[in-house]
């Protein structure tokens, strides 16, 4: 079984957006793809309905891929794409329903020390550099 999602890395001021499941894990906004969408609109849309706010891709990041076991014991192969993202407005409202209890723009170091996964922790160095690049030209 195949899983393809899609996050993003937002950055404003330096600052990366983070969201804290309830019960402590501290990730990156991302989600399934739907029906006809590119990853691109994915990313977008689940940073969007995560955490409240807008943001425009500025490029591609990378993506991760890894294996876990859905609820019926299957092995599910997982490929998620990310984007840089730049912050273009709203207010900050995690999502509830998804299990988020917070969302936080934090310091480059502290994000890559609190994310989960190693995996986006990845994402968020390389974003950084592509965010530090842009910024210089």
């Amino acid at each position: 079984m195949r899983e393809h999602s899609a996050g993003g890395v937002v950055i404003k001021n330096g600052k990366v957006l983070l969201l804290r499941k309830y019960y402590g894990d501290w990730v990156l906004p991302k989600g399934k793809m739907e029906t006809d969408e590119t990853t691109a609109i994915t990313a977008m849309r689940e940073v969007s309905e995560e955490t409240g706010i807008k943001a425009e891709i500025v490029s591609k990041v990378g993506y991760a891929r890894y294996y876990y076991y859905n609820h019926n014991s299957e092995k599910v192969s997982k490929r998620v794409d990310y984007y840089l993202m730049r912050f273009k407005g709203g207010e900050l409202i995690p999502q509830k329903e998804e299990g988020f209890a917070v969302a936080e723009f934090v310091d480059y170091d502290r994000a890559v020390d609190i994310l989960k996964h190693d995996s986006e922790k990845n994402m968020v160095m390389n974003a950084m550099r592509l965010y530090d690049q842009n910024k210089e030209e």
